[in-house]
């Protein structure tokens, strides 16, 4: 079971297996990646031995030939010409000369299994099951931001000890580090620290140093830097390096492993046959995918190198009536007590496998007389569908998860290590089920389809309202809902001798619609928030009191916000606690009147007033001049590179200038900051938890005014003096 497999220029493949005395190689020379050529459409009357003649004679080919598999989930058996391929990095180049070398029309050919990455397709073409028998070991190595744009490391922390000095100090602590440990696992803060410790020994004339556990390679590049924008989101995907014998970590490009943990990762490994290092840096969808891709190979069914599927003929009414999303119940702003919070467990996905929604079955033509999904009469076909097999599986790992974590937490001794392997296996599968329902509305999406999508979001409008209609039959008020959570109160017309218990009705709910209804949550009291602009609620913006808790639930509002400086969270926070204390805006206000005082009195660290946000676009493109612009100029003054979908941390020093002296790094020697700006972000944080209770922007000012300035004054006079 090898935890890393690399690949030679030669087309040798080295397979590493953990063990408890160390790693183990195992060397292989005869493996041939293959990729398949097929008929777009089963109807067309093309002949593929053509190219097949062509093929057999190209150097990168191994060899050919036609073999029995289904193009597609509704597609039975076909002939398809396999095509087996000298080097890995030969696929890709090979599938997109398929149309140059046939003289078949475009669009009637399609390529198969092409775009694996490496060891995944490795695992996937040879049955090898790339979880680690073994713990890995693992070393980390980090640079400070003020290192990481230097060809030369003056200062490099390994495993949690920093080292300063010439590049042969370095490079001897990083040596020793690699001997000590001989670690499975590299984590990095940057992957370039890879390339930049390999040039520096190569200058410094240090022969003996490698990262590697294979003598002949020290490292290979796999992937260049590059910037993408997902879903109007700016982001940033770092140059990706491979190490032979061991697998790299990339704490700047790794989205599982900085959400969850490495047995997060390891869980998603035996799922997904993606080894640790390509699941570290793979999406949530990439990892879906390679999930489903496992269920179609098992099934004999090939992957399309891009998709095709056509949307089905709809009329109009019922585009009208599928283009909705879930749905949702307008918030009560205000302030209400005694509040419950009921989710339906997985909704999504659960709604998938109870009502067995997949791209192969949804609108069959065998059942076509039929209305199984509510409100668009679309089909369903009684044959199980693969999407129901992909999930099913996790949604049970997790709750049986879920149930050990919570037998766990009830010890008189939790173990905190099992706690965490356990949580971190939890928030992987979590994240898994969060994407697998608009996974289906992607129009890239390898097996998705917008049916499905469709119906999903139907049943889950239905079951909501379902919900709805039982819990005030039952005597409660509901004061918010959206998608697959509900909130609610006892409803104030009702005796409290015929209200009926929450627990009974979720689950008469649950059994009605054949998915757990959950009491999530008893609280003391929720706040809905009103948007900025209206008197409507936002959506999600809320905080609450848990009951018999010192502990708040907060979404969408200062505290939640990465942005946030660390000062004005610990403010809003205390303003929460004050309000739970006292009801009182003025015990609220007094809070903020504090904070404003140590802002101008100059006692609050700077640590604290960090912001984090993130770059959108180079430093050229720019147009206005904001505090990231300030930001950005001065990172480039200071000869560091911040990409486009980087974060860039800073603290505001004078936000009435519009140069690069607006702000600081959070790295720079900082004396000074903006009192008034910070200022403004605290009346705008207490904003969040007051305006519930009426009171907006403008409100607050006034009163600070009217109250608290001659404080203030009082305040400056006495400090000049």
């Amino acid at each position: 079971m090898p935890f890393c497999i690399d690949f030679l220029d030669n087309g040798r493949v080295l397979e590493w297996e953990a063990t408890a005395d160390g790693a183990v190689v195992t060397e292989h020379e005869d493996y041939s990646p293959r990729f398949y050529l097929a008929p777009r459409d089963p109807e067309t009357d093309l002949d593929p031995t053509t190219l097949q003649s062509v093929y057999d004679q190209h150097p990168d080919v191994v060899a050919t030939e036609m073999v029995s598999r289904r193009p597609g989930f509704r597609r039975n058996d076909e002939a398809v010409l396999a095509v087996d391929v000298a080097h890995i990095d030969r696929v890709t180049p090979l599938a997109r000369q398929a149309r140059q070398l046939s003289n078949y029309p475009v669009g009637d050919l399609a390529c198969f299994n092409v775009d694996f990455s490496r060891e995944f397709r490795y695992c996937l073409e040879t049955g090898v099951d790339p979880t680690p028998a073994s713990v890995l070991s693992t070393l980390r190595l980090s640079v400070p931001v003020t290192e990481t744009n230097n060809d030369v490391y003056g200062e490099l922390t390994v495993a949690g000890d920093t080292v300063t000095g010439s590049p042969t100090d370095i490079l001897t602590t990083v040596q020793g580090a690699l001997d000590a440990y001989d670690p499975d696992v590299l984590v990095c803060s940057t992957s370039e620290i890879i390339p930049t410790l390999h040039e520096m020994a190569a200058n410094a004339g240090v022969d003996d140093f490698s990262l590697s556990r294979w003598p002949d390679v020290d490292y290979q590049q796999l992937a260049s830097r590059s910037t993408y924008s997902s879903y109007g989101r700016v982001g940033h995907s770092p140059a990706r390096y491979n190490v032979p014998g061991r697998a790299i970590i990339d704490e700047s490009n790794t989205f599982f492993y900085g959400e969850t943990n490495l047995d997060g990762v390891l869980d998603l490994v035996s799922r997904s046959k993606k080894p640790v290092q390509e699941l570290a840096w793979a999406s949530i969808g990439n990892v879906l995918t390679a999930i489903q891709i496992c269920e179609a190979h098992d099934r004999g069914v090939l992957v399309p190198w891009n998709s095709w599927r056509h949307e089905f003929y709809k009329p109009m009414g019922t585009l009208h009536d599928a283009d909705r999303g879930g749905f949702i119940f307008a918030p009560e702003v205000g302030l209400h007590e005694n509040v419950h919070e009921l989710d339906f467990s997985s909704l999504y996905p659960n709604i998938i496998c109870t009502r067995n929604v997949s791209p192969d079955v949804i609108r069959c033509d065998c059942h076509s007389d039929r209305n199984d999904v509510p409100g668009l009469g679309y089909s369903i076909c009684d044959d199980r569908g693969y999407l129901v097999d992909v999930l099913q599986p996790i949604i049970d790992a997790r709750d049986e998860i879920k149930a050990a974590i919570r037998r766990e937490k009830e010890r008189d001794d939790p173990d905190e290590d099992r706690l965490a392997e356990l949580e971190g296996r939890s928030g992987a599968l979590k994240w898994i089920l969060v994407a697998c329902f608009g996974y289906q509305g992607f129009s890239n999406a390898k097996f998705g389809r917008i049916e499905c999508h469709e119906a999903i979001n139907a049943y889950a409008r239905e079951i909501l309202l379902t919900a709805k209609q039982r819990l005030e039959a039952g005597g409660w008020r509901v004061v918010h809902g959206i998608v697959d959570s509900i909130w609610v109160t006892p409803d104030p017309d009702v005796d409290d001798d015929d209200r009926e218990d929450l627990e009974p009705l979720a689950t008469e709910i649950t059994e009605h619609v054949e998915i757990r209804l959950e009491h999530e949550a008893h609280y003391d009291w929720v706040a809905f928030v009103p948007q900025r602009e209206s008197n409507a609620g936002a959506l999600t913006k809320y905080f609450g009191k848990v009951a018999a808790d010192d502990e708040y639930k907060i979404r969408g509002i200062e505290a939640r916000q990465r942005s946030t400086p660390s000062f004005i969270e610990d403010v809003q926070r205390e303003c929460l606690d004050r309000l739970d204390a006292t009801r009182s805006p003025d015990a609220v206000l007094d809070c903020l009147q504090d904070a404003i005082k140590c802002l101008h009195a100059g006692t609050v660290s700077v640590d604290q007033l960090v912001k984090q946000n993130r770059v959108s676009k180079p430093l050229e493109r720019y147009t206005q001049n904001t505090q990231n612009v300030a930001a950005l100029k001065r990172a480039r003054d200071l000869d560091l590179a911040v990409h486009p979908g980087q974060d860039i941390e800073y603290v505001v020093v004078d936000d009435e200038k519009s140069s690069r002296e607006r702000v600081a790094l959070a790295h720079e020697e900082i004396e000074s900051y903006d009192p008034s700006y910070y200022e403004t972000q605290l009346v705008r944080a207490v904003e969040s938890v007051l305006s519930p209770l009426g009171w907006d922007r403008s409100k607050i000012r006034r009163e600070l005014a009217e109250t608290r300035i001659p404080e203030l004054t009082s305040f400056a006079n006495s400090n000049q003096d």
